[in-house]
């Protein structure tokens, strides 16, 4: 389902930048506001994860720069979900928060390291890497965002094994 929404001009200002993302800031809100079932909620966090991977590989040659948000993005929404099932601690604490902070994806890797093994860390550290690097920078190339695409889209499948 796509829905359109107007956002006012008072508004509208402080919400075009690039390091915002509304549709997971939405997603995050009306799950909190809907007090979705855990498993309707890592669907959605799937869905998400696996629609920015799509986003990112279509942008990597026309603007490798956004390819790397689209694929941190990704990567996020993909350790969320997998948070989701496996870390109640992590979980509830974002829930009361009402979001997610950089620390608590950090630390919910390393506490998953001990489930995934290492690769989820360098998972996830590649898919820092290209949000800091390769978009916050600004020195993302088309070879350097190629080169990194598989640690991206390991993460990504991790979770479709989890929906359901």
């Amino acid at each position: 389902m796509e829905i359109k929404v107007r956002i006012p001009e008072a508004i509208k200002a402080h919400v075009d930048r690039p390091d915002l993302d509304i549709e997971s800031l939405v997603l995050d809100l009306l799950i909190s506001e809907l007090k979705l079932d855990p498993d309707t909620e890592v669907k959605a966090h799937a869905e998400l994860a696996a629609k920015f991977l799509e986003e990112g590989l279509k942008m990597i040659d026309r603007d490798p720069v956004q390819a790397c948000e689209k694929l941190y993005k990704a990567a996020e929404e993909a350790v969320k979900a997998i948070t989701l099932r496996q870390l109640s601690d992590i979980t509830r604490r974002v829930r009361e928060r009402g979001r997610w902070r950089t620390d608590d994806f950090f630390e919910a890797v390393s506490e998953l390291r001990r489930v995934y093994g290492d690769n989820i860390r360098r998972w996830w550290d590649t898919a820092w890497n290209l949000h800091v690097w390769g978009f916050h920078e600004a020195k993302a190339t088309r070879r350097y965002v190629e080169e990194r695409i598989e640690d991206v889209k390991r993460l990504v499948e991790m979770v479709k094994g989890l929906e359901g």
